[in-house]
């Protein structure tokens, strides 16, 4: 039965995970921050596969004994705005 709701906040400085019962309240935390990387002034940039790593980490983390993938009802996801990944088409990468 799917009894929670997993919550994916991937900001400019971390990453986090919470889950959720079904009544909404909060049951698991997970948080992993991010390298930031200043190529010139006023600018940040960050590694896309770190973030990706991050994701599956604390999602990974959040769901222990008791809590599988299948007993997720929804995921909600809030990410950076102003954020583009680019990607080769060929590689995948």
């Amino acid at each position: 039965m799917a009894d929670y709701i997993l919550s994916i906040d991937q900001g400019t400085t971390s990453t986090r995970a919470l889950l959720f019962d079904k009544s909404g309240s909060p049951m698991r935390v997970r948080q992993k921050e991010l390298r930031q990387i200043f190529p010139k002034d006023g600018w940040v940039e960050h590694d896309a596969e770190e973030i990706w790593a991050a994701t599956l980490e604390v999602c990974r983390g959040v769901l222990t004994s008791g809590t599988a993938a299948a007993n997720i009802a929804a995921i909600g996801i809030t990410n950076q705005r102003e954020t583009t990944v680019l990607w080769d088409r060929a590689t995948g990468k």
